[in-house]
């Protein structure tokens, strides 16, 4: 029985990750994978976020750019980290 818990407790902590950045795909209208592994998200009012490779949100200086992976420079032009941030939690409670 205790083997039972201990698998299910396992399981259940490798799915989390998997489920937890729904809420910001969902809110995205466009995740555009960037050359150092992190993702820009762009929202359907038109404002952006950025996440790093680690699942994290990351401010970033308005006026900066940052580099796609097929190349281009896109620049910023918002920075909504809280907003990123909130949704990037919404998988990690419940």
């Amino acid at each position: 029985m205790k083997s039972y818990i201990v698998l299910a407790t396992l399981l259940g902590a490798l799915s989390a990750p998997v489920f937890a950045g729904d809420a910001a795909v969902q809110a995205a209208k466009e995740m555009i994978p960037l050359a150092d592994g992190g993702t820009l998200y762009i929202f359907k009012d038109g404002l952006m976020a950025q996440e790093d490779r680690f699942g994290r949100a990351t401010y970033q200086k308005i006026g900066t750019s940052v580099v796609a992976k097929d190349g281009r420079n896109i620049a910023i032009t918002s920075n909504e980290v809280a907003r990123l941030y909130s949704l990037l939690q919404k998988g990690h409670r419940g």
